[in-house]
């Protein structure tokens, strides 16, 4: 099969598909496909995203945000629940919560995010002007921190 052929990776993203938080996220290091207990990598982040799409699986590609902010989301926010329970709020950086409250979060700092609906009780926005994408980070971390979501 062609490198290039994003069918190759059909069985892994098959096995995302049927993982509870299953999803693929892409960033400047390349991609990660999270399913089972288990991660998949590599850096032919463009072929796989598309076929990801294609077939529902979530994605988030943060390579269209600042490095800064992106870092900030990865280093202090919560970590995404793939194959288990989400931790109980508030959540942190050593917690793990539900796929759709970090996607909110990571599309509104202008990430892309394909194939994950917006659940309102994971949207701390509405209330919060928009301002500098670096305080809007920090709200939100704070937030789930403190709170929860």
């Amino acid at each position: 099969m062609n490198t290039d052929d994003p069918r190759r990776y059909y069985p892994e993203i098959a096995h995302a598909l049927a993982t509870p938080g299953g999803h693929l996220s892409i960033g400047r290091g390349g991609f990660c496909l999270h399913h089972d207990h288990t991660q998949l990598s590599g850096y032919d982040e463009d072929i796989i995203k598309q076929a990801a799409i294609a077939v529902g699986l979530p994605v988030i590609d943060s390579r269209p945000i600042p490095f800064d902010i992106a870092t900030k989301l990865v280093i202090r926010g919560p970590m995404i629940a793939v194959n288990q329970t989400p931790s109980p709020t508030p959540w942190h950086a050593f917690s793990y919560a539900p796929l759709e409250a970090v996607a909110v979060v990571y599309h509104r700092a202008g990430t892309e995010v394909f194939n994950i609906q917006e659940h309102p009780d994971h949207e701390v926005f509405a209330a919060l002007p928009l301002g500098k994408l670096s305080q809007l980070v920090d709200f939100w971390l704070n937030h789930v921190c403190a709170q929860g979501a």
